[in-house]
């Protein structure tokens, strides 16, 4: 089994790309959406025990965590060692389902991929790409963004350049929806018709 790592900076269209894998057949593990159900279980409590008064009803209040941990580095390094390791179990337990079930590709939505050392658990990275100017615009049509903390979230992010350049694939959102869908599809033809056994 191929395992594929999506990744791309704000605003790329990273999320839309992974809904074409997962339209076109190829199972897909969002590490967005594994953090919401992480923090509605098994992350809870952990989560209790390091930022008291941050959950109710068992489930991480995000609006409290964020209050308690945005803008302090050490409470945000101590988040992610929370969390980072239950991301990373429930992706391994997703792709051994898989491997066992026989699929050919599989993919990892891994959001700051370069960023968090990620390249080493994949086999091919897919990076998500617009223009800057795409990107911009629709980053600024976000409820609550502002220009301040757009320039913030990509100063901590690999920058796109760098990003293309590792990348074993490039797709880019910048010419609408079917020009995308074509492109996901070529990567998984190329793919699968690649094959490779599995390790």
């Amino acid at each position: 089994m191929i395992v594929l790592g999506l990744t791309g900076s704000i605003g790329m269209g990273k999320s839309t790309t992974a809904k074409m894998f997962a339209e076109a057949g190829v199972p897909v593990h969002d590490s967005d959406e594994t953090v919401h159900r992480l923090y509605a279980g098994k992350a809870a409590p952990l989560v209790e025990v390091a930022f008291p008064g941050t959950t109710s009803a068992g489930a991480v209040d995000r609006a409290k965590l964020g209050a308690r941990v945005l803008g302090d580095a050490a409470a945000l390094k101590q988040l992610e060692a929370i969390i980072h390791p239950l991301v990373r179990a429930d992706a391994d337990a997703f792709l051994a389902r898989h491997r066992k079930s026989g699929a050919p590709i599989a993919v990892l939505d891994i959001p700051l991929l370069f960023e968090t050392g990620g390249r080493n658990r994949v086999d091919k990275v897919v990076v998500v790409t617009a223009s800057p100017e795409t990107q911009r615009e629709r980053v600024l049509a976000r409820p609550g963004m502002t220009e301040e903390k757009l320039a913030s979230i990509l100063s901590k992010q690999v920058p796109d350049v760098e990003k293309r350049r590792q990348a074993d694939f490039v797709v880019d959102t910048g010419g609408g929806m079917d020009a995308a869908r074509d492109q996901v599809g070529a990567i998984i033809r190329q793919l699968i018709g690649v094959g490779k056994p599995s390790r």
